[in-house]
C-alpha cells in the first residue's frame, strides 16, 4: 500500500498500488505442457497464445473450418486488434528476443501489404516491427494462386462448393471471390536489444494510423539468446569479399571462401551480418558456420531464368545444395548456425527454390532457421546418413522437409515446423524406397494442407516421440500413404509415442472426415508390419484413427497387419476406428474417451456382405472405454458415411 501526504493539514491517503500483471500461461502446441512431456522438440523458446494474454481486442475461434482465420490460428483462436488496440504478455523467463505470429489483409488485387506493430516492455520507448502480408495469402485451388479475383484454375474439376464441375454444369454455377482464400499468417523475429526479467510486461499495439483495418496475433515465443558465436580459426567469408550489411551480392564470395576452405581443410565462418545471396551455393565436403541463426541471415530474392533449368526450375534463390545424385552427389558436408530468408511468393512445384537441397551423404543440418522458401528441406536422392536436427522450419509455400527417392539411414530430430504449405515432414519413396530412417521428437504445427508427418512407401522407417498440432485440410496428423507413386512398404514401420492435437481434419474432395491417424491405399495395398504403439490422439475434430481405400480401387487393393497398442484417444468428434477399405487390424490397451459417435464406423469396401464388412477387427484386450464392444467384432458392419460430429471437450491429464 502506498501513501500519499496532500494538503497543509498533512492528511494521509492511501493509494493501491498498481496490478500485478497475470501470471504468464505458457504452452506447447496450445496445449499443457504436461499433457505433452518428453514428446516433441525441445526448442529454446516459450509459447504465449494470444487468447490467453490480456488485450482490448476481439477473441476469434475456436474454429476448425477451413478458410478462416480461426483454423489457421495455434490452438484454433487467436486475438484480432483494430488500430489502437494492443495485447499484452507477461515475460515468463528472461527474454531478449521474441517471435509474433499474424496475419494483416492482402492487398485488394494480392500481392500484400506492410503495416507496423509497436513492440514495447514496461515503460521503454516502443519499437516498430513491420509486418508484411506479401508471403501470405494463397487463393483458389492447387497450385494456388496470389490473386484473389482469379476466376477457378481448373474449372473441369469437381469442387464441394457447388457439388459439380463447373465447366460440365449448365448454368454455369457462381464462385464466390476470393476462392478458398488460405494460409494467412507469417511471422517475425525481434532482437530486443536488452534482456527483460522474468515478469515484465512486453505490449504488442497496433498504432493508431496503421494502414492495415485488423491485425490478428496468434501467439508470442520469447526467448534469451546467447552471444553470437566465434569462429577464430576458419575461412571468414568477410576476407572473401562478403558484404555483411547485405547491400552487395555475397554469392561469389561464399563460393570463394568456400573453396579456400576446402583445399585448407578449414570452415568456413559466417560473422554476423545479413548476406545478400541469390542463387544456390553449392556445397561438398565443407562446413560451413554462422553465428547464431539470429545473427548471421543468407537472404536472397527469387530470381526468374531466362530458360529453363534442366530440371524444370523457372526461377532460382537462396539457398545451399549437394550435387545432384545423378551427378554422384555431395559429402561430408555440414552446415551450422545462421538462416536463410527466402522470397518465395508462389507454388511452382518445378522450382528449386528450397533453403537447403540436393543430395547430402553422411553430412549434417543443425541449428538453422528457414524462412520464405519453398521447401525448407528437400533432399533427392540416392543418399545416406544425413542427420537434420535442432532446425526451425516457418512459413513455407509448400513442405518443411522431403525425404525424397532413396534416402537411407538418415535422421531427422528435435527441429520445429509452423505453417508449412504442405506436409512438415514427409519421406517419400518415389522410384527408389527410403529405408531406415528416423522422425523423432519433431514439432509440426499448423500445417495449411496436408499432413503434419506422412510416410510414402519405404522400408523399416521410424516416426516416434513426436507432437502434432492442427493440420487443416486434406490431411492428418501422421499419414501412412501409398500414394504419388510411391514403392510398396515393406520391412516394418514403426509409429511410436507421437501425441496429436486438434487432427482428424476435413477431407475437402471426399467430403468427409479423416483421423489424427490416416492409412490410405490408394496406388497398391498396406501390408507391410506396421506397429503403432503408445500415441496419444487428442482432441479430434473426427476419427482418431482411419483405414480407407480410395473409391476407384476399393476392390483391388487392402490395408492389413496394422497393430495399436497402449493408445490413449482424448477426444473424438465421431469415432475412434474409421475403416473404410477392406482389411484388418488388432488392437491391445487402446483406451478412450469423449468419442461422439460409434466407437467403430466400419464401411469395410461399401459392399455390405450378409458375412459382415470386408475389413476385421482382432481384440487383443485392454481396450477401455466401450469403444470395441464384442458385438463389433469381428467385423459388424455400422457404416455411418458422414456422422454428427460431436465436439469433445479440451483434453486432460488422463
Amino acid at each position: 500500500m502506498a501513501v500519499t501526504v496532500t494538503g497543509g493539514a498533512g492528511v494521509a491517503r492511501a493509494e493501491a498500488a498498481p496490478p500485478a500483471p497475470p501470471a504468464p500461461v505458457v504452452t506447447r502446441a496450445a496445449l499443457d505442457p504436461s499433457l505433452v512431456a518428453g514428446r516433441g522438440a525441445a526448442v529454446g523458446f516459450l509459447e504465449q497464445e494470444a487468447e490467453h494474454a490480456t488485450t482490448n481486442g476481439t477473441l476469434i475461434g475456436p474454429g476448425r473450418t477451413a478458410y478462416t482465420l480461426a483454423s489457421e490460428a495455434s490452438g484454433r483462436r487467436a486475438v484480432s486488434l483494430a488500430p489502437g488496440q494492443f495485447v499484452e504478455f507477461t515475460l515468463p523467463a528472461a527474454t531478449n528476443a521474441i517471435t509474433v505470429r499474424y496475419s494483416i489483409p492482402d492487398a485488394p488485387t494480392g500481392g500484400g501489404i506492410t503495416a507496423p506493430l509497436a513492440v514495447s516492455v514496461g515503460r521503454r520507448p516502443a519499437r516498430t516491427m513491420t509486418l508484411t502480408s506479401q508471403y501470405a495469402w494463397l487463393y483458389n485451388q492447387y497450385p494456388f494462386s496470389n490473386d484473389p479475383t482469379a476466376g477457378l484454375l481448373h474449372p473441369d474439376w469437381w469442387i464441394t462448393e457447388c457439388s459439380c464441375v463447373p465447366a460440365a454444369t449448365t448454368p454455369t454455377p457462381t464462385i464466390t471471390r476470393p476462392f478458398r482464400p488460405h494460409h494467412f499468417y507469417d511471422e517475425q523475429r525481434m532482437l530486443l536489444g536488452r534482456t527483460y526479467p522474468a515478469g515484465s510486461v512486453l505490449r504488442l499495439a497496433v498504432p493508431a494510423g496503421s494502414v492495415a483495418p485488423w491485425t490478428v496475433i496468434d501467439l508470442l515465443d520469447s526467448e534469451l539468446v546467447g552471444p553470437p558465436r566465434v569462429v577464430p580459426v576458419a575461412a571468414n567469408v568477410l576476407a572473401f569479399g562478403a558484404d555483411p550489411t547485405g547491400r552487395r551480392d555475397s554469392a561469389g564470395a561464399l563460393d570463394r571462401a568456400i573453396a579456400f576452405a576446402r583445399r585448407t581443410k578449414l570452415k568456413v565462418y559466417l560473422p554476423p551480418g545479413t548476406y545478400q545471396v541469390n542463387r544456390h551455393i553449392v556445397v561438398d565436403d565443407v562446413t560451413i558456420e554462422g553465428a547464431g541463426n539470429w545473427y548471421t541471415i543468407v537472404k536472397g530474392r527469387e530470381v526468374a531464368l531466362d530458360t529453363p533449368a534442366p530440371d524444370g526450375s523457372v526461377h532460382t534463390g537462396v539457398g545451399f545444395y549437394g550435387r545432384p545424385a545423378s551427378a554422384g552427389g555431395s559429402r561430408n558436408v555440414h552446415l551450422s548456425g545462421f538462416a536463410i530468408e527466402g522470397d518465395v511468393r508462389e507454388r511452382i512445384d518445378t522450382d528449386q527454390v528450397n533453403g537447403v537441397g540436393g543430395a547430402l551423404s553422411h553430412s549434417s543440418v543443425d541449428g538453422l532457421y528457414l524462412h520464405h522458401t519453398k521447401v525448407g528441406l528437400w533432399f533427392d536422392g540416392p543418399m545416406t546418413g544425413l542427420r537434420v536436427t535442432n532446425n526451425v522450419i516457418v512459413d513455407q509455400i509448400a513442405d518443411g522437409l522431403n525425404f525424397h527417392t532413396g534416402v537411407t539411414d538418415s535422421v531427422v530430430r528435435n527441429n520445429f515446423v509452423r505453417n508449412s504449405g504442405d506436409d512438415g515432414l514427409a519421406m517419400w519413396s518415389e522410384k527408389t524406397g527410403n529405408a531406415g530412417n528416423i522422425i523423432d521428437r519433431n514439432t509440426v504445427q499448423s500445417p495449411v494442407l496436408a499432413n503434419g508427418i506422412a510416410v510414402y512407401g519405404g522400408t523399416d522407417n521410424t516416426v516416434s516421440r513426436n507432437l502434432v498440432a492442427d493440420p487443416v485440410r486434406e490431411g492428418s496428423a501422421i499419414q501412412v500413404g501409398s500414394r504419388f507413386g510411391a514403392e510398396p512398404f515393406t520391412g516394418h514401420l514403426w509409429i511410436t509415442e507421437n501425441t496429436t492435437a486438434r487432427a482428424g481434419t476435413y477431407e475437402l474432395n471426399w467430403n468427409i472426415g479423416l483421423g489424427a491417424i490416416w492409412f490410405y491405399a490408394l496406388d497398391r495395398s498396406i501390408d507391410a508390419d506396421i506397429q503403432v504403439v503408445g500415441d496419444h490422439y487428442l482432441d479430434n475434430t473426427y476419427n482418431a484413427i482411419m483405414l480407407v481405400s480410395d473409391w476407384p480401387v476399393k476392390d483391388r487393393y487392402s490395408i492389413t497387419n496394422v497393430h495399436f497398442r497402449d493408445v490413449r484417444v482424448d477426444g473424438a468428434g465421431t469415432s475412434v476406428v474409421s475403416a473404410r477399405t477392406a482389411g484388418s487390424a488388432s488392437f491391445a490397451n487402446v483406451d478412450t474417451r469423449n468419442v461422439g459417435a460409434v466407437g467403430v464406423n466400419n464401411c469395410g469396401s461399401f459392399h455390405f456382405t450378409p458375412a459382415g464388412s470386408e475389413f476385421s477387427l482382432t481384440d487383443l484386450g485392454g481396450n477401455d472405454g466401450g469403444w470395441l464392444a464384442p458385438w463389433l467384432l469381428p467385423n459388424t458392419i455400422t457404416c455411418d458415411d458422414r456422422p454428427p460430429v460431436v465436439a469433445p471437450p479440451p483434453p486432460s491429464t488422463w
